[in-house]
Order: C-alpha cells, then structure tokens, then sequence
C-alpha cells in the first residue's frame, strides 16, 4: 500500500487556517502539496473566515481544474435550519465555491431545528437536485445525530452518512456512543483537530503563542484551557518521553489509529504539518496508545 493511497482513505486536508492564518498564495502551496500526497478529501465551511476559506478554495479549483472525481469537496452550513436560510447558505457556498455542486454538505453544529421535518426535507432536495451527493453532522452528541437520523429515515428522506466531531487526547467526541450509533447505521466517522489546534504541542504552556489559533480565535482557549486538557497534556509529554517518541508524532497517531474512526482532518499552515500527519498515519505504537487511552 502506497502513502497516497492510505492518506487517501484516512485523511483529509482542512481549511479553516485559510484566509484568517495564512493567505490565498500559501493556502494554494499546501493544496497543491497535500493533493499531491493523496490527500484528495478537501473540508472547508461557510463559517471559516466569514467565507473566505471557500473563496480560496474556490480559486484553487478554478485554478487548478482538477479531474473529475480527482477531488472529495465538504463543506458545512450553520443554523438557523429554517428552508430559506439553508438553501440561501448553501447557494452562497456554492457560490464563493464556483461549482454547481459539493460531495458532501455537514450541518456545522447541533440545533434543535435540525431534527425537524422540514430541515430535513430541505436537505433531502439539496439531494434529489444534484447540489449535494452525501449529508452530514458536525459536533453532534450519539443523541443528536440519532433524533435527526431516525427522522430522516422515518420521512424517508436522505439520511447522513457522515459524522465530523472534534476528536484528539483533550478533547473527545467521537465517543464510544457516537462510533457505536455510526457504525449500526453506515455513518462514517470524521475527526478534525488532532493536535488540539496546536495545543497538545504544548507549545501553549507558558503563554498563548502569537499568530496561532488561540491568539486569532480566542475562544479556542476556552475549549483546551482547562483542568483536563492540561492533565491530559501532562500525560502526553510524560508517556511520550518515555517512548522516545515526539509528543506531536504520538498525539496524532493515537487519533488516527483510534478504533470507530474512519478519517482523520489535518489541517496547518506550511506542507511540513502534511508530513507531520503523513509520518503519524505510517506509526504504530499500540502500548503507548493504550496508555494514552486511559488518560
């Protein structure tokens, strides 16, 4: 099995540094590099700097014109779940894309309207009309994505067949209810932020780094800046140094060797964090995860 062809099932490239942490000329450096590596799986949002990372996106594509079915395209719409508000979202996404349609459409995060009959037929015709292939759930519980599945499935609608959750050793939900709910029901597992947006680094410690996540989007602290995150950091640095092995390497390969999940999400600034991923998918160390598990 070749590199391309593992990274090609098991990872994808994100966006949400486009347009906020690096610019369209860079953006357009670590597409080129990461599809190149048989990272073809390309995940961006309406949200991602207020649209921006799809306008790069967008610009990439026009620019490089890749094959049909060369590239996997996702990208995900935020509440309100209203039939106008969803279709005018997914038309401006489409828009700033530059295509007529997109592989796979997330709901950006959990909102009661989603479980409601007509959200779901809303994303039903994105289906039947050829703008969408596949539906999907982001930050999602097991409950959520079940209350909207079942729905579905009662309605007789399209149904989800993919899951993305935030999913590293700080912070995990891709839990076991939300692997088990996803495996019963051909749901796909995808995991984003496997370094904790840089956190487990531990390059944090001493004060925010300026130019990275914490420092651009704030409220990323509030999500790894806490008791738990730092013990489970603390774990990290000391289970890594007695493996021998660096923390960054290790903290990845957990997630990516984690049992119920499918795909992993990688995103980063230069092609050396694509390498970095690239080397974590290729390491096994089962012992070191097992104790990064019990953490």
């Amino acid at each position: 099995m070749s590199t391309g062809s593992a990274a090609s099932r098991r990872l994808g490239l994100g966006s949400s540094t486009f347009g906020r942490e690096i610019d369209q000329a860079a953006a357009f450096v670590l597409l080129d590099h990461a599809v190149a590596r048989g990272l073809t799986f390309l995940d961006t949002a309406a949200l991602y700097s207020a649209g921006s990372s799809e306008r790069i996106v967008g610009a990439w594509l026009a620019s490089r014109r890749p094959a049909a079915g060369e590239i996997f395209l996702a990208t995900k719409i935020y509440p309100p779940f209203t039939a106008a508000d969803m279709t005018a979202a997914l038309d401006a996404s489409l828009a700033r894309l530059g295509v007529d349609s997109v592989d796979l459409l997330y709901l950006h995060k959990w909102d009661a309207a989603a479980a409601t009959a007509g959200a779901v037929q809303t994303l039903d015709g994105f289906v039947r009309r050829g703008q969408v292939r596949a539906l999907g759930a982001s930050n999602f519980t097991a409950e959520q994505l079940a209350a909207v599945w079942n729905l579905q499935q009662s309605l007789g609608t399209a149904r989800f067949t993919f899951l993305q959750n935030n999913h590293n050793l700080a912070v995990r939900e891709a839990d076991a209810a939300v692997c088990a709910f996803s495996a019963a029901h051909g749901i796909e597992v995808v995991t984003y932020s496997p370094l904790g947006a840089g956190f487990l680094s531990g390059k944090h410690r001493a004060a925010v780094q300026p130019g990275t996540r914490f420092d651009v989007s704030p409220g990323h602290r509030d999500i790894y800046f806490t008791p738990l995150g730092w013990q489970r950091l603390d774990a990290l640095e000391r289970i890594a140094r007695r493996f021998e092995v660096p923390q960054t390497l290790l903290a990845q390969a957990w997630v990516m060797h984690h049992p119920g999940i499918d795909r992993v999400i990688v995103g980063g600034r230069n092609p050396a964090h694509i390498e970095q991923a690239l080397a974590a998918l290729a390491f096994d160390m089962p012992a070191a995860f097992a104790e990064l598990s019990a953490t």
